[in-house]
């Protein structure tokens, strides 16, 4: 092959691949400026709709790393590359990636799910896969709990996501709960007045709805009190203690004991 063959094909070549490289090269500079202007206003959308900032950042990177494949493959497509086949590997290995990684796509989900419709977060506390603690952390991941004792617990979110969660923070108010046995022998008007005015008189006791506080049980060895009063949240435990001691204090100046489980035994001499 002489040199001008050479070089014709090579001006041949050139007039057939210098136009669709500069055209390549100029879909992706516009291609680029769409997508940053595509993940700029999708930044603005889920800043107005108060996406949390982990999920926010994570959809952002997501969108623009799809985004510049397809413009990619469109790029070598324009180049005169087969992108079939190409296309084929990369499902090819997106299966093989999502085979190896099942449970941490199980937690990506659940950890958007979490992101997305919240039914928890930072600062509340809640009681799941059988821990409670207050929310430190929620990633894409796991979500970490701090407990009252100061131990961190962390959580699959995939686990969190499709298991039972109880939040005790979500709602305003609470109500306490408490139960108080007095002897069969013990005047039930007098404890049942006690438990009203220790109830009534508490500062952080909720008017409305009233307190309620009724006759519940004759059990094996006492008469129990069920007591119901209502609180804000944040006085759940403050109320709680508060009441208990109160109790203790007022039926042991008015003489009403508190039993405790006990047992007859007879023995008969044979």
């Amino acid at each position: 092959m002489d040199l001008n063959t050479i070089i014709t094909k090579m001006t041949d070549l050139a007039l057939v691949y210098i136009p669709k490289v500069i055209l390549a090269i100029i879909t992706l500079i516009i291609g680029l400026w769409i997508i940053r202007l595509l993940t700029k206003g999708m930044g603005k959308g889920l800043t107005r709709k108060k996406v949390e900032p982990t999920l926010k950042g994570f959809l952002l990177s997501l969108t623009n790393a799809l985004l510049k494949v397809i413009l990619f493959i469109a790029i070598i497509g324009m180049l005169g590359v087969e992108t079939a086949s190409f296309v084929a590997v990369l499902a090819a290995m997106g299966f093989a990636v999502g085979l190896a990684l099942q449970g941490s796509l199980s937690n990506f989900a659940g950890g958007v799910l979490i992101l997305l419709f919240r039914p928890i977060a930072k600062g509340e506390f809640i009681t799941a896969q059988g821990e409670s603690g207050t929310v430190e952390a929620i990633q894409i991941f796991t979500t970490t709990l701090l407990t009252p004792d100061n131990k961190t617990i962390i959580i699959p979110n995939g686990a969190l996501a499709n298991g039972n969660i109880t939040n005790f923070s979500r709602e305003k108010r609470r109500r306490v709960d408490l139960v108080f046995g007095i002897g069969y022998d013990d005047n039930m008007k007098d404890a049942k007045k006690i438990l009203t005015d220790i109830v009534s008189k508490h500062k952080k006791v909720l008017k409305d709805p009233e307190p309620f506080i009724r006759v519940a049980e004759l059990g094996d060895n006492s008469v129990n009190f069920k007591v119901r009063a209502w609180v804000e949240s944040a006085d759940y435990w403050g109320v709680y203690f508060d009441i208990t001691e109160s109790v203790k204090e007022e039926f042991d100046k008015k003489g009403i004991g508190i039993p405790y489980p006990q047992m007859d035994v007879h023995l008969h001499k044979a």
